[in-house]
Order: structure tokens, then sequence, then C-alpha cells
């Protein structure tokens, strides 16, 4: 009876050693044993593991990606336009023995303190990343290679916290709201400038393509004039020629026909009235009952 008494408190005790002695690994962490806050084993395979009671404790960490929500702060671009900038990272622990020696604490507490931290490299990145260009190249959509940049110039000194960077993304990049109707005003005034220039460029090329046109047009009235004066003359001189021709031919008939011209242009009209005296030459035709010249 009294060998029972002993032997089992001896069972329970070693049934709770044996079970403070076994703990579980789950396969989103990882995790340190500590013996007098010195690293004695890392566990990072899930599974089963041991240590020893009383003696040694276990630290757990996440192995899982987390995300940091960089608090807003204010960078100065290469142009003096300050903006207002939004950021955030995902990374991992890569290095766990490394994290535990740079946060000194475990669970939450180690996030917190390594968050802290990694908020301070990327504004660190960030302001010299985004102070070498200029606010236009912020602000537009295609910055993909400025966040690259924020990363990789962050990863050597979050590897010394034992934190993997994966990814470093800008959220926002906005103005200051004591800035903005400054820099809004000073954008349209630009803006107008360089609608000026291109009215002045415009006018001065419509100026020009109307002197060319009004040039052409000059060359082309003179030219359609000079050729139709050659036309005219040359007219002209066919028309004598034939005109020479015809009175050489019937001198009779092309003085009856210069005649009748004559007639038809003084007497046209109703109301024609002419004083001339009746033996004028201007009434051969009209005197003579042959049609003949009177003065024959």
């Amino acid at each position: 009876m009294r060998t029972s008494t002993y032997i089992l408190p001896v069972i329970v005790l070693a049934i709770a050693a044996i079970l403070s002695s076994v703990f579980i690994v789950d396969e989103r962490e990882k995790a340190l044993v500590l013996q007098f806050g010195r690293v004695v084993s890392i566990k990072e395979q899930p599974g089963l593991a041991f240590k020893i009671p009383l003696m040694q404790e276990v630290v757990r960490y996440d192995d899982r990606i987390l995300s940091r929500d960089v608090t807003q702060f204010q960078i100065t671009p290469s142009d003096d336009r300050r903006l207002e900038v939004n950021a955030f990272a995902r990374y991992r622990i890569a290095d766990v023995e490394r994290f535990r020696q740079a946060t000194a604490a475990g669970g939450d507490v180690a996030i917190e303190v390594a968050g802290r931290r990694l908020d301070s490299i990327l504004r660190s990145k960030t302001r010299e990343v985004l102070g070498s260009v200029t606010s236009n190249d912020i602000l537009s959509s295609d910055r993909a290679a400025l966040m690259l940049r924020i990363r990789n110039g962050a990863i050597s000194d979050a590897r010394a916290l034992g934190l993997d960077i994966i990814d470093v993304r800008l959220k926002r990049t906005d103005l200051p709201d004591a800035n903005l109707a400054a820099t809004f005003g000073r954008m349209q005034a630009e803006r107008e400038r360089e609608a000026a220039d291109e009215i002045a460029r415009g006018n001065e090329a419509a100026q020009r393509v109307r002197a060319q046109a009004d040039r052409t047009q000059v060359e082309i009235v003179s030219d359609a004039k000079r050729k139709a004066e050659i036309t005219r003359g040359e007219a002209d001189a066919k028309r004598n020629a034939i005109f020479a021709k015809a009175f050489g031919a019937d001198e009779e008939f092309f003085e009856f026909y210069r005649s009748l011209n004559a007639y038809r242009k003084a007497l046209k009209g109703s109301n024609s009235s002419m004083v001339m005296s009746p033996d004028s030459e201007f009434f051969n035709y009209l005197n003579s009952e042959t049609g003949e010249s009177a003065r024959q």
C-alpha cells in the first residue's frame, strides 16, 4: 500500500515531465529553444520537438508573410515640391535567431519592435530614392521602378534584423493641404504659359502659311494674266490677219460690213438720235439703191 502511494506521484511527475519536454511546431511558425536566454536549438520544420523541462523554454515566431503599414510622412523631391507619402511593406522572418537577437523578445512584442525599426528603414530609403527624382515622376502611374529601388535599398538593412523584404508599395502620394492651393496655382500658371506659347507658335505658323498663300495667289494671278495677254494678243493678231485677208479679197464687202457694224453700234436703243449732214459719208450705203458705196 505504501509502495503504491509513492509510485503514483512518481508516475504523475514523470508524465508531467514528459509532457513538458514535448512541444509541437506548427507549419505557420518557427520556434527557438532557449536555455537561460541563450539559443540552443532552432526548430523550423513542423512536427514534434523536445526540450529540457524547467531549464529550457520555447519562443515562437510567425513564419508567414507579414505586412507593415508605414505611417504617413513627408518627402521632398528634387523639384522642392513636398509630398505626403503612405507606404506598406510585405516581409517575413528569414533568420529567426538574428531576429531574436535584434528584438530581444518573442511573439507580438518582437513583431512590433521589428516593425518600428522597419518603419525607420523604409522611411529613410523612401526619402533617399524619391528625393532624387521629380514630383512628376512620383505622381505618374509608372512608378514601379521607384518602389523596386526602395525595396532593393532596404533589403540589406532589413537582413540585419533577420527580415526578408518581399515587396514595398506606395499607397498614396499627395500634396500637403497647406501647399495644395499654391501648387495648383503654380501648375495652372505653367499650363497657361504653355498654352500661350502654343498659341503664339500657331499664329506664327498661320502667318507663314497665309503669306505663302498670298504670294502663291499673286504668282498664279500674274501668270494667268500674262498668259491671257499673250493669248489675247495672238487672237488679235489672227483677227487682224483675217480682216486684212478679207479686205484684200473683196474691199467693197469689207467696207460694207464695217459700215453695217457702225450703224448697229450708233443706232442701238429706242431713243437714238443723230444730227448729221445728208451728204455725210456715214450714209453712203443708206443712200445707195444698189447697196454699193455712193463714192464710186
